[in-house]
């Protein structure tokens, strides 16, 4: 499994983006697709996922504010969105994408997303 995410850039607070990520290869292997984000000097972690079936998980400090979906047919999953609303700086990160499924995790190469103040 291929990951392309694309969709990062400069934003300041209170702005929006929305990042995109489409999976190639084997997609009928992937159960969940997600984004994940690492600050400078911080641990990578879990913003949002999408499972197959639809099912969504957020990070606390991201719900209400973030949605991540996907544009695939039912009972797939191989391109997702993060649309990311009310930015503020401590969002920004390098966003990555992850996919996971058949035991194996496939990450995309990663995207900028910086708010400003």
């Amino acid at each position: 499994v291929q990951l392309q995410a694309s969709g990062g850039g400069l934003v300041q607070a209170g702005g929006s983006l929305r990042l995109s990520c489409v999976a190639s290869g084997s997609i009928f292997s992937i159960n969940v697709m997600g984004w994940y984000r690492q600050a400078p000097g911080k641990q990578r972690e879990l913003v949002g996922s999408i499972t197959r079936g639809g099912s969504t998980n957020y990070a606390d400090s991201v719900k209400g504010r973030f949605t991540i979906s996907r544009d695939n047919a039912k009972n797939t999953v191989s391109t997702v969105y993060l649309q990311m609303n009310s930015l503020k700086p401590e969002d920004t990160a390098v966003y990555y994408c992850n996919a996971y499924g058949s035991g194996y995790a496939y990450w995309g190469q990663g995207t900028l997303v910086t708010v400003s103040s």
